[in-house]
């Protein structure tokens, strides 16, 4: 047979359960909680490094093409820019090449892009060409630089060709663009 004390303690036992149902719900939830909240998390953390790798990319992509056009057109003539013009453009292909793409984690990232978007607004200036990044354009925009289409093809080492579309006739001109 049981004691009273043993009684009374399995009493108590039953109450304190109940007393502490309040506290056992709200553990379980924030535990429920934060489990789908860390999956959520995770998902919505890839899809935002994907987006932003992909931002990230697109513009080294826009600034290696510009790089590329120049150094195309240096080597169909080699004084078509001035000698710090064309040391800016050496100095700006060093930094796309220095970023560090498989290590996004390096702190000198944001400092490599801060140096590449400065170095382009700068050749850009000396050339007085008003060209931009402007991100991924919209579908509604059509793509592309909105005054000029560029492009060039490497044909073996000794031939270039270089094509440019005015896509605005009343922003850039013929007279601008420089052969």
């Amino acid at each position: 047979m049981e004691s009273k004390s043993e009684n009374s303690k399995n009493v108590e036992d039953i109450f304190d359960s109940s007393l502490n149902i309040e506290e056992t719900h709200f553990q379980d939830g924030f535990k429920e909680g934060f489990d789908d909240g860390l999956v959520s998390g995770k998902q919505e953390g890839s899809e935002v490094g994907l987006k932003v790798g992909f931002e990230v990319g697109e513009e080294l992509g826009f600034y290696r093409g510009c790089v590329d056009v120049w150094n195309s057109a240096i080597r169909v003539d080699s004084t078509c820019f001035s000698s710090r013009v064309q040391k800016s453009i050496k100095q700006m292909e060093q930094l796309i090449q220095k970023y560090p793409i498989m290590d996004p984690e390096n702190e000198n990232v944001q400092e490599i892009m801060d140096s590449l978007r400065l170095k382009f607004r700068a050749i850009s200036a000396t050339l007085s060409m008003k060209l931009e990044y402007n991100g991924y354009p919209k579908s509604s925009e059509g793509g592309g630089l909105q005054s000029v289409q560029a492009m060039a093809l490497v044909h073996g080492e000794d031939m270039t060709e270089v094509a440019c579309n005015l896509l605005e006739l009343g922003r850039v001109g013929a007279d601008q663009v420089h052969a």
